[in-house]
């Protein structure tokens, strides 16, 4: 009881207080959580104020018009994929063959759904509400994604080695299939094809490898 009565009390405990970068990462986090369960109509700005742990006053400081949270949603998404895509392509290579090519790209798309499963709901919400960040994230995204498809196919249609086609058509027709793929197993638990992710991947690249290759006695078989 001695000990105890004269034993030094521990300070109070205070509570850290955020740098403005850090308040701010934090409302954009709360809004990407929010906005992924609720959508966009469903959730109100103190619900977001509530859940980052201030005021709406406060959250209208680190952002002054919902375009300007919007926009930093969009960023903190591309900057965050765009690290992974950047590093994946990396240990690519640049002289892969078309097989090595697309197994990694469709590998890249259908890990991206499996591990930015709220980012998937978050963009697939603003698509069916018609909200602007849809189109941020296409035009800021998803157009540079499919240009750097659509420039290999291109260069492999110039070298002789596929056939000559529209490359926009012949890259959204590979990555148009992986992404649904890859919607059905995130949004709707869909799993019947009951084959691995590496024997998804392996056999949409057959499939689409096997429509688009040049072929050299075409004419004579028509």
């Amino acid at each position: 009881m001695l000990a105890d009565a004269n034993r030094v009390p521990d300070p109070p405990h205070t509570k850290q207080r955020l740098s403005g970068a850090e308040r701010r990462a934090a409302i954009v986090n709360a809004a990407v959580d929010l906005f992924s369960q609720r959508g966009f109509r469903g959730t109100t700005t103190r619900e977001l104020a509530s859940a980052v742990g201030v005021s709406e006053p406060v959250l209208y400081q680190h952002f002054a018009t919902k375009r300007d949270l919007y926009t930093a949603i969009v960023d903190q998404l591309i900057e965050e994929s765009t690290a992974a895509f950047q590093n994946s392509r990396d240990a690519l290579g640049a002289d892969c063959d078309d097989r090595t090519f697309f197994q990694w790209l469709g590998k890249t798309i259908l890990t991206w759904h499996a591990t930015r499963t709220k980012h998937a709901r978050l963009l697939y919400f603003a698509a069916l509400e018609g909200h602007e960040l849809a189109d941020l994230w296409h035009d800021k995204a998803i157009t540079t994604f499919t240009c750097f498809v659509e420039e290999y196919v291109s260069r492999r249609i110039a070298a002789g080695a596929f056939s000559d086609t529209n490359p926009r058509l012949a890259a959204r027709a590979f990555t148009g299939a992986i992404a649904h793929y890859g919607l059905s197993r995130t949004l709707f638990r869909c799993n019947d094809l009951e084959l691995s992710q590496e024997e998804v991947v392996s056999s949409f690249v057959d499939l689409y490898l096997y429509g688009i290759l040049a072929r050299q006695d075409s004419g004579a078989q028509s």
